[in-house]
């Protein structure tokens, strides 16, 4: 593993630094300048390009990290945006130079084919996509989405005479008062509503500018303009179609029998909204932890039971102080991890409360962390800028993994089978929300010029094939209308979320295979992760031991395995 303190660069000067941009334009000019007279050249200034490339986005990391950690302090919020208004838009163009200067080397087929093909694909369709006028609409993107963290990371309720962020408020829905539960759904979605307003102008706004990206390069909607400047290259808008219609055909059935089962076992007239996350047998809600010193250290232990490589993995970010977990006030919502290209180690960023969720979204992010330190030998940045698809599943499988050690967070074997069984019923309805945002954004863009009562009836529509009927909304019909308010990913990076979905499927498969073989299980999973982007995802996934397919008798097959596994649970 690379250490951040002892870092040797070959292009860059090792004590380098931004302070304008005149600092960083000579080593860019450098690049353009620069004559390829061979193929050693060439794999020469690719890999003084990725030097460049990977300070400038750990740079912009940093930056990014910081200023979610504190959305109060304006310096932080300052020099996040100096690097997006002064760097940024300074650097897409120049990078559109160096793009075409590698795709018109006359050496450019003498590279590698099998190492090189995803990494040209990708360049071609970049430059493809470039127009000049759109990096100010871009740069003003990047800045107006952030509004929706500040948004968030300012809402705050009083419960029990008690200030809490919404994320510590929603750890009530697992008590099992049900009062308490209800005065917490509806502090929450009270607070919420207070800017629903706000929030649909912001994503008003962004629907307008991203559709006008759009048009500029010369796309009929920002849908398929997206689907190529996420390089979707592997599938279409139609396997997404096919992977929201197998979920509605194969996992609503049993979404529906689980409510059944849960509101009869809860022994209620209407199960509500608030009932959703409330111990079925009248238990407290599961304590996998009490901070997050003891998170990250039974963390350790699991990831070390799994392999002793995981762990150390861990302990290097906890070492290095690349691990940011507590829930506080003035912090944006959500847990990332963001991959640290040049120094190798990623940090993971959370807002934990001590809830078993918290508990699983550590496991989640310590799979992309894995990922991360298992491509940090592979030479490219661009190698190791794997497709959503890929990062997902190593994220999600190790959920799944790790089940078979999460006897370090409960040591109490009914706690353990509650927490296995709530796993999985996590999985389950996972998928159905996915297809729902999914859905939710084809239609946005598609529709860009849509009115707000339009996008609140065709949210409504999407949201019924994918909702069960027997949670009751009535007195909370606003609340619904405008649930999808709280998805990040539709104001921060949108159409990034179907991933989720397909890569809890291939998840769910890489399980199988190490309930199946633990050995084996592993060499794949790690075998996969190890290719980076290098190859495509259907190749990535087939290294893993498993398929990339949305049909309904694959979906069958695997929704099959998850509720046989938790029958299984006694």
């Amino acid at each position: 593993m690379k250490n951040t303190n002892d870092l040797t660069r070959r292009f860059l000067p090792n004590d380098f630094s931004i302070s304008n941009w005149d600092s960083i334009s000579p080593y860019f000019e450098e690049l353009l300048s620069r004559e390829l007279n061979s193929l050693q050249d060439l794999e020469s200034w690719l890999k003084d390009k990725s030097e460049l490339d990977a300070f400038l986005e750990e740079d912009m990391a940093w930056r990014y990290i910081k200023m979610n950690i504190d959305t109060r302090d304006p310096l932080l919020q300052e020099r996040f945006n100096f690097f997006v208004q002064e760097i940024n838009p300074r650097i897409a163009p120049i990078n559109n130079q160096l793009e075409r200067k590698l795709l018109a080397s006359k050496h450019r087929n003498e590279l590698d084919h099998s190492k090189y093909f995803i990494l040209i694909r990708g360049i071609q369709k970049s430059v493809e996509l470039f127009r000049e006028k759109n990096i100010p609409i871009l740069t003003r993107l990047e800045q107006k989405s952030q509004e929706f963290g500040a948004i968030s990371a300012a809402m705050s309720v009083v419960i029990e005479g008690q200030k809490m962020t919404l994320q510590r408020a929603a750890k009530l829905f697992e008590e099992t008062d049900r009062s308490l539960r209800q005065k917490a759904f509806e502090k929450i979605s009270t607070r919420r509503l207070q800017d629903k307003d706000r929030l649909n102008q912001l994503y008003s706004e962004l629907i307008k500018d991203r559709n006008q990206v759009a048009i500029n390069a010369d796309y009929s909607n920002y849908r398929d303009y997206m689907f190529d400047a996420l390089g979707r290259f592997d599938y279409s808008p139609q396997d997404c179609f096919d992977f929201h219609e197998s979920i509605e055909k194969v996992v609503m059935p049993y979404i529906i029998d689980i409510d059944i089962e849960r509101k009869k076992q809860l022994g209620l007239s209407e199960l509500r909204p608030w009932d959703k996350s409330v111990d079925l047998t009248g238990k407290a809600p599961l304590i996998p932890f009490k901070d997050s010193v003891e998170l990250v250290k039974k963390s350790i232990e699991v990831f070390d039971q799994l392999d002793p490589f995981f762990g150390d993995c861990l302990k290097t970010m906890d070492q290095l102080g690349y691990l940011d977990l507590e829930s506080k006030e003035g912090k944006a919502p959500g847990g990332f991890n963001y991959p640290l290209y040049e120094s190798g180690i990623p940090f993971i960023y959370m807002n934990a409360v001590g809830t078993f969720r918290d508990m699983v979204t550590m496991m989640h992010e310590g799979g992309h962390a894995i990922h991360s330190f298992l491509m940090a030998k592979l030479e490219l940045v661009d190698f190791q800028n794997t497709p959503s698809e890929v990062a997902e599943l190593a994220s999600m499988s190790m959920e799944l993994m790790s089940m078979d050690h999460w006897d370090v967070f409960f040591e109490n074997q009914e706690d353990l089978n509650r927490a296995k069984k709530e796993q999985l019923i996590g999985v389950l309805t996972t998928l159905p929300w996915v297809a729902t945002i999914d859905e939710f954004q084809h239609w946005v863009y598609e529709n860009p010029t849509h009115s707000i009562d339009e996008r609140t009836e065709n949210w409504n529509r999407i949201n019924a094939k994918f909702s069960s009927p027997i949670t009751d909304w009535t007195g909370w019909e606003e609340a619904r209308n405008n649930a999808w308010q709280r998805q990040l990913h539709l104001y921060e990076v949108p159409f990034y979320y179907i991933e989720y979905g397909m890569a809890q499927l291939g998840a769910i498969a890489v399980w199988r295979n190490y309930r199946t073989n633990p050995k084996k299980g592993l060499e794949q999973y790690q075998a996969a992760l190890k290719l980076g982007y290098t190859k495509s995802i259907g190749e990535i996934y087939e290294a893993a031991g498993i398929k990339f397919d949305f049909s309904k008798e694959y979906v069958k097959e695997l929704i099959e395995f998850v509720i046989n596994e938790l029958k299984s649970i006694d």
